[in-house]
């Protein structure tokens, strides 16, 4: 590929970490997870940060532990707005906990929210809103606070493609209840395989370590919001207070987490000096739409909504960039509400969702690096002047 969708971000630290959890002989969930835990709450300014292994089980647990909280838990039947462009464990775990789910338009040039249609869809029986930050681009919280303001609301976020990204200074994951990061292979950082869940709320900090690792008792501090317990560590062994889950993160993610976070504000600053000159860059095709930022965004990928009314065509622009060996996927899962599996779920649209239809048939995005594109935009160049001059 002359321009891969991701890259890898690894060095010798992180295979000189590996090797260190090797000759340790402890492999499964210890030290190494709870300081990259300790470590990534202090980057990200929140109170707590739990390790799981993915960011589809960081959401997963992050909709669980609203079920089993002591106060006002989220108990099924309850409406949640989602936005109608997401990653299908957005969803997964709203429809496991029975949840009725109720779809609303993203705005067609941040591809986050359309708050205007947020604030309109909002019901009496609107409990929950799941804010999605798209492709790096946190959305507009200034927005959103005020639009539930006063009303008894809570907000969730599901930041899995936006470690790093900034609205008014303060990182994105940490604006509602509880967020949740990925650190998959293609994302800011990655660590194998693995995830996170934030939150300042300690109620839900020990609910999620419990969940985390079968719902037994072993993993809770001994003063704790959830159960009492003993002073006999046999007896705390196997005893089980909520139906958990084992989504537990290898001690090897948690070593290699340590020291991808130390990278992390340089790849960043990176992604975001690729982003000024890919903006550049677009200025010379007004046919293709890109994202507009909201706040700093951490710049995930680049989408492109082709302007279909300029005659314009994505298969064959796809086609072309696919030849230049420029690596293309869908913006996310695009309008979700296509998907065969909606049949399962109990939900409601509102509107007609427009923005995610067009999105949906004409939208695509490349990636972005920790590194410089200048060579990869003069592919991305040459193609796209190649389709202005109809040479594809």
């Amino acid at each position: 590929m002359n321009y891969p969708l991701a890259s890898t971000t690894w060095d010798e630290r992180e295979y000189e970490a590996l090797q260190r959890v090797i000759e340790s002989g402890i492999f499964t969930m210890g030290k190494k997870v709870a300081d990259f835990e300790q470590e990534f709450a202090r980057f990200v300014g929140s109170s707590h940060a739990v390790m799981v292994n993915s960011g589809s089980s960081a959401n997963l647990l992050m909709v669980a532990a609203l079920r089993y909280r002591s106060n006002a838990p989220i108990l099924p039947g309850t409406e949640v707005i989602v936005p109608a462009v997401s990653w299908s464990t957005t969803y997964y775990p709203l429809y496991q906990y029975g949840l009725k789910l109720r779809f609303v338009d993203v705005d067609a040039e941040t591809l986050n929210y359309d708050l205007e249609q947020l604030e309109e869809a909002i019901t009496p029986a609107t409990k929950v809103i799941m804010v999605v930050n798209l492709l790096g681009n946190p959305n507009d919280f200034a927005a959103i606070n005020k639009i539930v303001e006063g009303r008894d609301i809570l907000i969730l976020e599901d930041n899995c493609e936006s470690l790093g990204a900034l609205f008014d200074g303060k990182q994105a994951g940490t604006f509602g209840l509880m967020g949740s990061y990925s650190s998959f292979f293609s994302h800011h950082i990655s660590t194998m395989e693995g995830g996170l869940i934030t939150t300042d709320d300690e109620e839900l900090y020990h609910i999620l370590l419990c969940l985390r690792a079968h719902g037994w008792t072993r993993n809770l501090p001994k003063e704790n919001h959830v159960a009492p317990m003993s002073d006999n560590p046999f007896e705390e062994s196997f005893r089980f207070i909520l139906p958990g889950y084992n989504v537990r993160p290898l001690e090897m993610s948690g070593a290699i987490g340590l020291e991808q976070l130390k990278k992390l504000p340089d790849m960043v600053r990176e992604r975001r000096r690729n982003a000024e000159k890919f903006r550049d860059l677009m200025e010379k095709y007004p046919f293709l739409r890109i994202q507009r930022e909201i706040g700093q965004s951490s710049w995930f990928g680049f989408a492109f909504t082709v302007r279909s009314d300029m005659g314009y065509d994505r298969g064959q622009i796809i086609a072309a960039m696919n030849k230049s060996g420029i690596e293309v996927r869908p913006i996310v899962a695009g309008n979700f509400t296509k998907n065969q599996t909606m049949k399962w779920f109990d939900y409601s649209i509102y509107g007609d969702l427009k923005n995610a239809n067009d999105l949906d048939q004409n939208g695509f995005f490349i990636g972005n690096h920790h590194f410089s594109l200048s060579d990869e935009f003069e592919v991305l160049d040459r193609v796209l002047t190649a389709v202005v001059n109809g040479q594809i």
